[in-house]
């Protein structure tokens, strides 16, 4: 079929209009691989194969676009393009060519990630391990990398856990709160033994303005309901459940 008209597009492509008013929208690599501005037609038989090269450059700049955007592990890669309808062979022939150009690198994207989970989330090692697997990260690569988060620095960070946590539930203490707290580190992917190290150097103890605040609190609010001794053991009960005892 002879080539009728060129219109050059965005992005690199070109619309071809062929006679019978067939159109293809072919990207510049497409057009330059077959000559097509000098041959000036396209045979029957060269068409599917135009197409199909067609298709895998569309769905090669459409995954350079995403990692732009985003910088991916090969697995987010893949899952984007079948997100894309690309069939299986054409996104395994995309993905190994962003391998060998070095624009995917599981190894390369682990230690991004582990960095800025560091710098940006309160996430421990285990979390941010987790989080790599699903990305399809190999156990061995994460391992490697997530030396970084050495135990120094796990310490470090779980003792600014504990202390804002502490300043943000001073309706609570005792042990409720000190397994409060400790669940929700361990929630957080950090060591239990180095969790349970550091949370043992402070002390949960109710301090008595605090204890006398929401005791006053609490009375307010039962002695609606309850008084004299049931009154008292109805306060006592319900501070209980919060950690909030005080002995002088």
């Amino acid at each position: 079929m002879n080539i009728i008209k060129y219109k050059k597009l965005t992005n690199g492509r070109y619309k071809v209009i062929l006679e019978n008013n067939v159109e293809l929208t072919l990207y510049e690599d497409i057009i330059l691989k077959y000559q097509l501005l000098i041959k000036k037609d396209i045979s029957d038989e060269l068409l599917p194969k135009i197409r199909e090269d067609n298709s895998y450059y569309d769905a090669y700049y459409s995954a350079l676009k995403s990692l732009n955007t985003k910088y991916k592990s090969i697995k987010e890669t893949k899952k984007y393009l079948y997100s894309k309808e690309y069939d299986n062979e054409t996104i395994d022939k995309v993905v190994d060519n962003l391998i060998n150009q070095g624009y995917l690198n599981d190894n390369n994207y682990s230690i991004s990630y582990i960095n800025n989970q560091i710098i940006t989330t309160n996430w421990g090692p285990y979390k941010i391990k987790n989080e790599l697997i699903k990305k399809g990260i190999d156990e061995s690569i994460i391992d490697e990398n997530i030396k970084i988060f050495d135990e120094t620095l796990q310490r470090d960070r779980i003792n600014k856990i504990i202390e804002k946590l502490i300043k943000n539930n001073r309706t609570k203490g005792g042990i409720i709160l000190k397994n409060k707290i400790t669940s929700s580190i361990i929630n957080l992917g950090y060591y239990t033994s180095i969790i349970k190290e550091e949370i043992s150097k402070y002390d949960f103890k109710v301090d008595k303005e605090i204890y006398q605040r929401e005791y006053n609190k609490t009375y307010k609010s039962l002695s609606r309901k309850y008084e004299g001794n049931e009154l008292e053991y109805k306060i006592k009960q319900k501070l209980y459940q919060k950690g909030m005892y005080y002995e002088d």
